[in-house]
């Protein structure tokens, strides 16, 4: 085991890690995300998806993914299964509310990620009758670096009112997300009083990883030191308790294991994750952008194919070469989240050398 990390740390990460060979070997589907469209109204500096204001791919037909909400219903319990409505933009659907309604009368408990800009009150308020039962909007930095890393002048108004929607109505969990760049990286403390003066009480902490319009682009890419203060930063906030500040799903993390988010780095892409992208690809996590699908709704049945595929993402020994071949940490981190992998499956980032790096 490595000795840098204590006794108590160590011993937790190999509970951990005999709850995750469990899981893997069972894979009970628990989160389904859907790609319902790939337009979009903001063109983002950061964007890793191929999403457009004018997509080639025209917006899957509701009743196209309602049969895969069946298949998956006649095979395991529809509330355990949380489906989150992703895009492009889900709210420039104008059958927004009717695949919502769909989708909760079939027994699913389902959420979705805005920009926020098309959120006017109206529309939260007939989401909310749709069944929807929780949403995220993402925020990068106070108004001036938001709307520049947005690239919309009203991107952060429409944010803000977003925040107030929130407020006024707990019962619908939510939650912020902020990508982490070198214009607002000096900005998090300020961005988290903010937040905080909103009523905001979880905010989700990502750096950007270097794929689609962020791969060769500085101005996105913090430094290795700039990382470690971030984790810093994300570790003090939790301390202080006035918000739930988390670093993102993923990253094998080393020693802020358990400091800076609520469970320990398991990627669960393909395990308990799973996604409809909008070409019907079956895929897992909807942040993997190389071609990792499994197959495709228009032909393949879903559960059938989540039962007997996926094997790239339930056994990962094929990424135990190159870096991760001597790597001590492999039984914790198996290589690290399946988006941060080419086409050819090599790794592109590993979060445990960027901190690594910052101490040497």
């Amino acid at each position: 085991m490595p000795k840098e990390l204590s006794i108590r740390k160590r011993l937790a990460l190999e509970l951990a890690a005999r709850i995750s060979s469990n899981i893997r070997r069972e894979h009970p589907l628990r989160q389904l995300f859907w790609e319902c469209t790939l337009k979009c109204n903001v063109a983002c500096r950061h964007c890793g998806s191929d999403c457009r204001k004018l997509s080639d791919t025209i917006d899957m037909p509701r009743e196209d993914f309602f049969r895969v909400l069946d298949s998956i219903a006649s095979k395991t319990d529809p509330h355990r299964v949380f489906v989150t409505v992703t895009g492009g933009e889900p709210l420039l659907r104008d059958d927004l509310e009717r695949c919502g309604e769909g989708i909760y009368s079939r027994g699913f408990p389902w959420g979705m990620v805005t920009n926020g800009l098309a959120l006017t009150p109206e529309r939260f308020h007939s989401l909310r009758q749709a069944g929807m039962h929780s949403i995220t909007v993402s925020l990068d930095g106070l108004e001036e670096n938001h709307n520049w890393m947005r690239r919309h002048h009203d991107s952060f108004r429409c944010v803000d009112r977003a925040l107030d929607l929130f407020a006024k109505h707990p019962s619908i969990a939510s939650d912020v997300v902020t990508c982490v760049n070198q214009r607002n990286y000096e900005q998090l403390p300020a961005l988290r009083d903010y937040l905080i003066s909103k009523g905001i009480t979880h905010w989700r902490i990502y750096s950007i990883f270097p794929v689609g319009r962020a791969a060769n682009d500085p101005s996105m890419q913090i430094s290795d030191t700039q990382f470690r203060g971030m984790l810093d930063f994300i570790k003090q906030t939790r301390s202080e308790g006035h918000i739930i500040a988390s670093y993102g799903c993923e990253g094998f993390l080393g020693r802020y294991e358990g400091e800076v988010r609520d469970m320990f780095f398991d990627c669960q892409a393909g395990i308990t994750v799973g996604s409809v992208m909008a070409d019907g690809s079956i895929a897992a996590c909807a942040s993997i952008r190389a071609d990792y699908a499994q197959g495709n709704i228009y032909e393949d049945d879903f559960m059938d194919v989540w039962e007997h595929r996926y094997h790239p993402y339930r056994n990962r020994q094929w990424m135990h070469t190159a870096e991760c071949a001597d790597c001590s940490y492999w039984r914790y981190c198996h290589g690290n989240g399946m988006h941060l992998r080419d086409a050819e499956g090599h790794l592109m980032l590993c979060h445990l050398k960027r901190i690594q790096h910052s101490s040497d």
